[in-house]
């Protein structure tokens, strides 16, 4: 993968990513001991005329647990009934805006594009890698816990990170 991102490396044309072979996830500091992590298995991403766009589901919110996946879309949380999609849209891969629960802010990005390959059945793929830490507070996202160590459960600094397989789309 190339390691940095220039808008000479954004390919051209139109781009779809391929939900099998792409994740879209976010990391959390948890309790003091370790890193929570879960992923949005219901997403969208299309890259086109250099712009790239896309959004997951609040609704597929994955935590390997299903009552911790349901308590991630209540208001505490995502609050999916008010608010069933997280979007984002950026003209250049080094900056983007983020929405979150009504809430758009812009985020700095890093990540890495690959060479363009043709897969085995002649289509053209390309893989984008971003990542983004932001402050979920600013979005909206604050619930929390005391711990009883002190401090809260959940660290309020939240990592993006979106690896998407782009498949080229016909002309």
């Amino acid at each position: 993968m190339s390691s940095i991102i220039t808008s000479q490396s954004v390919p051209t044309g139109t781009w779809s990513a391929d939900p099998v072979h792409s994740n879209v996830s976010f990391e959390v500091a948890y309790a003091g001991t370790n890193t929570f992590r879960g992923s949005f298995r219901d997403f969208t991403a299309t890259l086109a005329d250099g712009v790239l766009e896309g959004s997951a589901k609040v609704g597929s919110v994955d935590v390997k647990d299903e009552q911790l996946n349901g308590h991630l879309q209540t208001p505490d949380f995502f609050d999916a009934e008010r608010f069933p999609e997280i979007s984002f849209r950026a003209t250049d891969l080094d900056r983007g805006e983020l929405t979150i629960k009504g809430v758009t802010r812009p985020v700095e990005l890093t990540g890495s594009v690959s060479e363009p390959n043709v897969d085995p059945f002649g289509r053209e793929r390309v893989g984008i890698k971003l990542e983004t830490t932001v402050d979920r507070n600013e979005f909206g996202v604050s619930w929390n816990a005391p711990n009883q160590g002190g401090g809260n459960y959940l660290g309020d600094q939240v990592k993006l990170i979106a690896e998407l397989a782009f498949v080229k789309q016909e002309a």
